[in-house]
């Protein structure tokens, strides 16, 4: 077994895994009233699914970093000798679910002194730079080997070294063993479920995972999204906001004319993660309340002519939407890294489902979004919000947000972009933000919210663009946050006095109307020198936005966070 120098100090770790500076979400607890209500198939059929979500977590784990296994098993093995730096190391390697990471401060987090994070992750060589990344993929193609390099740039494949020439070894061929115990788990648990539908879902899901056919994951897919009255809930998520390699291509103008000739689409590799919940059906009826409003919405979102968009203006919508009471978030899913996912809209763009008549679907996460402790809100209220718009601060109105947000990738341009590079998933991210707050006023309107819920929306919404640090541009979430609060703030959406945000309400959602027309333009020309500049313009980090950071920072020391998850874990020993 390999030996490793660990990175933080006893120091810093006591610090960082001590209660102030480690939040916790906790998952659904043994005795859930959710857990005892179901019927006792379902309780089976969840026994294997928490099971089938852990495998998927071993098998990410690898796509994160070549190194994150063997660590794991070094860590214990000196926990087992009374090692107790490694003891705490491993709480932020659990917490974090690999060796490096990013904290709440957008520091970087490495717990292994000479193991640093690449922008391949371990999907690519640790020692293939850029440079030789491209020059590898353009001699390929020169040399007519135009099937290979489609398997080395598909989301689905790890690219391995192979002489001087690259491989790409789709991944269920490359973790197979891992992959056939999951799909044993999820067929044993179709065949303990209640829901009929469901169980279809689950034996097309573990059908895709013994054969390497993205046909079959497609398949899938569209059954998933179609998911609407279940039970259960189990979700393999594949988002590739992790792989920082494949996108420098199109910074590279010889290598993508050559790709484009021979049309290849260099997609960004998929990162794997495992959800298993239980359906809330009261907050499930709540979301439903949006989905007669979002052919409306589709109606009215910028240049809509100019596009074909997921959400039809003509035809009912294909978008199912659930609360989940979570039982478990493992692999992409469940690493907390700066931050956690509050909810999904899945598949994404490029996915093969949605070219054969597949539908998206929205899962919100109760357990993520729950609010612990009313008593720092209202700390963090008093230090940054004047005073006077208190009362339109709402927990409650982030949620409501978040539907808006998760609904509007549905919306706009049909396809995934991949020629903005790197800014992809910034530009994308930022769409959905706005599609959410342009479209308040009209909702209100339609009756979807009252005149005091739109204004809930907009003030925490503003409130809550305020960052502790300022991120790095490969945090694309809080990088379009950053750009938002710069755009707003230059057109008199909030003004800073007294050192407190005030929100201008009736300026907001027309501001955040053009800023998705801008952004929507960029994704129709699809040109990433345009998405750069646009990017780089509106990703400043203001002296307001430091005064803001530093008084947060004094409000919450968490630099770090966790998910508990009680019910899995006893289930997992069963």
């Amino acid at each position: 077994m390999r030996e490793f120098e660990l990175n933080l100090t006893m120091e810093e770790l006591e610090k960082r895994t001590s209660k102030d500076y480690l939040t916790t979400k906790k998952m659904l607890k043994a005795d859930a009233p959710e857990y005892l209500e179901l019927e006792q198939g379902d309780k089976d059929a969840l026994k294997h699914l928490v099971k089938a979500a852990y495998i998927l977590e071993k098998i990410n784990m690898q796509i994160d970093c070549h190194h994150n296994l063997e660590f794991k098993e070094y860590l214990k093995k000196e926990i087992a000798k009374g090692n107790r730096q490694a003891e705490l190391t491993k709480i932020l390697f659990d917490a974090q679910k690999g060796m490096n990471a990013i904290d709440t401060m957008s520091n970087k987090i490495n717990l292994a002194k000479g193991i640093k994070e690449f922008p391949g992750k371990g999907v690519y060589p640790e020692d293939l730079s850029k440079e030789e990344f491209h020059s590898i993929l353009t001699k390929m193609i020169n040399e007519g080997k135009i099937e290979e390099v489609k398997k080395i740039l598909t989301q689905r494949s790890v690219v391995e070294r192979s002489g001087d020439e690259l491989i790409g070894i789709d991944y269920i061929d490359k973790y197979k063993e891992d992959f056939l115990k999951m799909a044993d788990e999820i067929e044993k648990a179709s065949e303990k479920s209640t829901n009929q539908d469901f169980n279809e879902y689950l034996k097309l899901q573990a059908k895709a995972l013994r054969e390497a056919d993205p046909m079959l994951d497609a398949y899938a897919d569209k059954k998933w999204a179609t998911l609407q009255d279940t039970p259960l809930e189990f979700t393999i998520t594949r988002e590739n906001y992790e792989d920082e390699m494949t996108g420098t291509i199109v910074e590279n103008k010889e290598l993508t004319e050559l790709l484009d000739k021979h049309c290849i689409k260099p997609i960004p590799k998929d990162f794997l993660g495992g959800r298993v919940g239980i359906i809330n059906k009261k907050g499930t009826d709540a979301l439903m309340a949006i989905k007669k409003y979002l052919p409306i919405l589709a109606k009215n979102m910028p240049f809509a002519d100019e596009y074909e968009q997921n959400i039809s203006p003509d035809s009912d919508a294909k978008q199912t939407m659930v609360d989940v009471d979570l039982v478990a978030v493992t692999g992409d899913v469940g690493a907390y890294r700066g931050g956690i996912t509050l909810a999904e809209n899945l598949p994404n763009d490029d996915k093969l489902s949605l070219t054969i008549g597949g539908g998206r679907r929205n899962v919100y996460h109760r357990q993520i979004r729950f609010i612990s402790d009313m008593n720092k809100l209202q700390e963090r209220l008093d230090a940054v919000l004047d005073k006077s718009q208190h009362k339109y601060y709402l927990d409650e109105a982030d949620h409501w947000f978040t539907i808006g947000h998760e609904n509007a990738h549905s919306l706009g341009p049909k396809k995934a972009c991949e020629t903005l590079g790197k800014y992809r998933n910034i530009i994308e991210e930022n769409k959905a933000d706005m599609g959410s707050l342009a479209f308040v006023d009209l909702l209100t309107e339609l009756g979807m919210y009252t005149e005091e819920q739109r204004k809930q929306i907009i003030v925490t919404t503003i409130t809550d663009n305020f960052l502790k640090s300022k991120p790095t541009l490969s945090q694309a979430h809080r990088v379009r946050t950053v750009m938002q609060n710069k755009y707003f703030a230059d057109r008199g959406a909030y003004n800073i006095v007294d050192e407190k945000i005030h929100v201008n309400i009736d300026k907001v959602v027309p501001i955040a109307k053009e800023m998705l027309a801008e952004i929507i333009k960029i994704q129709i020309d699809g040109d990433f020198d345009k998405a750069e500049k646009y990017v780089l313009d509106n990703f400043v980090w203001t002296d307001n936005m430091e005064l803001i950071a530093q008084k947060l920072q004094k409000v919450s020391k968490t630099l770090n966070g966790r998910t508990e998850s009680e019910l899995a874990e006893k289930l997992l020993n069963e």
